[in-house]
């Protein structure tokens, strides 16, 4: 059942947050540099790959309509990163006649298979969705015999699947930093695995020159790497570096992960730990911390610094957190921050009935088909970053406008080096079940900014709305639905929901902009 109240009836007035927000009308110069094209990507579970993307003979258009509707938005069609825990537990048998077969072993997790063989057929995937881009993730977690023929089978297999114009980068390995006492010995050290990984990189380049030579051309043979769970880990990302992980010089993106906790820890909430501005910085702040020790030690120069894998919580999310319109709010927040501290590509990881995901691909016996809270955040960031070509850095920057409380957030994006747009997010919570949707209506929060150089100018408004924190359906961004039941992922208009307000920059460059608590907008210029 779709619904949405209407935004002029659910609102009260209330008084400015804090004191008008000064936002410059070009550039600063500190800003971090442009996002890459495209910004908005995910990343899907090896095992899950099949559900999301079908077959030759079944391709699944729903998944594929959901990555066109992010393409009008951003203007360029998602990255796909094919990989997770699942592609390191992956062998290759030529038999198979099904694209994958899975085993689940609950003392390892309900929520993916670990004994897993995939056929031929599972390359199929690779071409069912026209414009996307992919890396493949080969498996690096298992260290015998049969890994080492599945690594020389499946590089002919993948390389000619994604010699479609739809190849983005490889992959070996997730998160090699979890792999001591795990899969390798406990003093497994940061060299060793740079010369396994070196090994096993130039056994994919030797079996690429047979099979798929062309795609060894300069730019064309790169990875993601390291693939690291995060900075703290058994392994580090600088010293990792240090040892030479690029010297063959095909590290393309310098990828990390990130997730704001996990979904069994204490004290994981929606205020704590996802609607909340300073738990972003404090989980972004890691990155940035690498970031800065490799610019100071002069290494990955010139390579960007993305996210191969994140989304809210670990261990596939959480119920009534991660599926909730407050992760959809978190998404928001916490890309846009990425995007404005230098990190510049970001990839939410997916899967077959995970909590966090932003659709469920196919109808199973635990979660039904569908569009899912977190996808209308991925459509309000695209939004804000549309600009660019295909694979290279954009010309839309983004700056984080420091905010007085942690339940709030601002940023404002420039193109060619001028402001575009201002995005604004209210997090507090607003429950439209419970002793909230008992109260007589809705509050507000209203928002002053002071913009410098710009007066007398209208601004068009599109808004991320819900009926409260803890919706999971009944979501709209700019009044559309993506609803699977409505038109198969299709943007369809929503008659009940307020859209086309403008507001007004007055003569002393002032504007306001009143948010309903928990929803979020975009002011465009």
């Amino acid at each position: 059942m779709f619904v949405l109240l209407l935004f002029s009836a659910a609102v009260v007035a209330a008084a400015p947050s804090s004191s008008a927000i000064s936002v410059s009308k070009r550039v600063p110069k500190d800003a971090a540099s442009g996002v890459l094209a495209p910004f908005v990507s995910f990343s899907i579970e090896f095992s899950s790959f099949p559900d999301f993307a079908g077959n030759k003979s079944k391709p699944n258009k729903f998944s594929n309509q959901l990555l066109d509707n992010l393409a009008d938005l951003q203007g360029v069609k998602p990255y796909i990163r094919v990989g997770g825990n699942t592609q390191d537990f992956a062998l290759y048998d030529p038999n198979l006649k099904t694209q994958i077969n899975g085993t689940i072993v609950p003392s390892v997790s309900n929520d993916y298979p670990y004994i897993i063989s995939i056929g031929p057929s599972y390359f199929e995937a690779y071409n069912t969705w026209p414009g996307v881009k992919f890396s493949h993730g080969f498996n690096l977690g298992k260290n015998a015999t049969a890994a080492m023929e599945t690594l020389i089978s499946t590089v002919p297999l993948a390389c000619k699947a994604l010699s479609n114009d739809n190849f983005a980068h490889w992959e070996l390995g997730n998160e090699p930093d979890l792999f001591a006492r795990q899969v390798r010995p406990a003093n497994w050290t940061d060299g060793d695995y740079v010369d396994e990984w070196l090994s096993k990189t130039r056994i994919i380049q030797r079996q690429l020159s047979k099979a798929c030579p062309e795609m060894l051309t300069q730019g064309e043979y790169n990875y993601i790497a390291p693939s690291f769970a995060g900075t703290a880990n058994r392994l580090d990302p600088v010293k990792t570096w240090e040892a030479g992980l690029n010297n063959d010089h095909d590290v393309g993106m310098n990828s990390m992960h990130n997730y704001m906790g996990g979904a069994d820890s204490p004290g994981v909430t929606l205020a704590h730990t996802l609607m909340n501005h300073t738990a972003v910085i404090r989980s972004v702040a890691n990155h940035v911390a690498v970031m800065n020790n490799l610019e100071e030690n002069n290494l990955a120069k010139g390579i960007p610094y993305i996210l191969g894998e994140m989304n809210s919580l670990y261990h596939q999310g959480k119920p009534g957190l991660s599926n909730s319109f407050g992760a959809a709010l978190w998404g928001v927040d916490f890309n846009l921050y990425c995007a404005s501290q230098n990190i510049r590509r970001t990839h939410m990881h997916q899967g077959t009935d995970y909590r966090y995901a932003s659709w469920q691909p196919i109808e199973t016996n635990k979660t039904s088909m569908g569009t899912k809270a977190p996808y209308y955040g991925n459509a309000m960031v695209a939004a804000m970053l549309h600009g660019g070509k295909d694979g290279h850095e954009s010309d839309v920057q983004v700056v984080n406008l420091p905010m007085t409380q942690e339940t709030e957030a601002a940023y404002a994006a420039y193109i060619n080096g001028k402001l575009a747009r201002l995005a604004v997010i209210n997090m507090q919570e607003y429950n439209y079940t419970g002793t909230d949707a008992a109260s007589a209506s809705r509050p507000s929060a209203t928002y002053q900014f002071h913009l410098s150089g710009i007066s007398s100018k209208s601004l068009s408004v599109q808004r991320l709305m819900a009926n409260g924190t803890d919706a999971i359906t009944g979501i709209t961004w700019d009044g559309w639905s993506y609803n699977y039941e409505l038109k198969g992922g299709s943007p369809v208009r929503m008659a009940n929901v307020t859209i086309g307000q403008i507001v007004q920059v007055d003569s002393k460059g002032l504007v306001e902009l009143e948010l309903p608590f928990s929803s979020a907008a975009i002011l465009n210029f």
